[in-house]
């Protein structure tokens, strides 16, 4: 039986997350299941209720504001629950996808476990730990082209945006780039602002 899993499909901007959940909703809809595809309305890329991958491969989806309005929209029969961007929702995605899998169902997720400061994003952590399955995707690096990028590099003005900007800030290619470890760069103004305010003081031996 295929129900009673959760299959996480992490990685940084770029990996192919969204074209990977495409390709196994595609074969479930092959193997005559019913699928439902769930994407969370703060990300604003899609201009209609659909996901879309960057090779241009797209699908219907629902559109929820809140983790907790999921339960709403799927229906009993429903047999596979896709849902891109695991990382926009609330804390009460961990519940929903536990009561999902609890009741019989095939959850395929996409998320990037790490935001543009390289912290843990959102509920990805536990998400990672329910899940029966994990695939972390890597990309091409954007700076040096080596293909173990593994970050999110955020760009503002074509430069790497500050630590101290706002967590979200939905973009594409302009504004988000993958990243090798090497390359990956965060620059802290605030913390070198206060840095060059403070002065030694003199002192001598006597």
């Amino acid at each position: 039986m295929e129900g009673y899993s959760f299959e996480l499909i992490t990685g940084p901007m770029s990996c192919g997350k969204t074209e990977e959940l495409l390709r196994r909703i595609r074969r479930c809809i092959i193997a005559k299941k019913k699928v439902k595809v769930i994407s969370p309305d703060v990300d604003t890329r899609t201009k209609g209720d659909y996901i879309e991958s960057r090779s241009g491969l797209w699908l219907d989806a629902i559109k929820v504001k809140h983790s907790m309005n999921i339960l709403n929209v799927v229906k009993p029969d429903d047999e596979v629950i896709a849902i891109d961007e695991l990382q926009f929702f609330d804390a009460n995605i961990v519940k929903v996808i536990t009561k999902l899998m609890n009741e019989g169902k095939k959850i395929i997720g996409t998320g990037l476990e790490l935001d543009f400061k390289a912290e843990p994003f959102g509920s990805m952590p536990e998400l990672m730990c329910i899940a029966t399955r994990v695939d972390k995707l890597q990309a091409v690096c954007m700076k040096c082209g080596c293909e173990h990028a593994t970050r999110t590099q955020r760009l503002i003005d074509g430069k790497p945006a500050d630590k101290n900007s706002p967590l979200i800030m939905i973009g594409g290619d302009e504004t988000y780039e993958a990243r090798c470890v090497k390359c990956y760069e965060l620059p802290d103004a605030q913390h070198d602002k206060m840095k060059s305010r403070l002065r030694v003081l003199p002192f001598s031996f006597k």
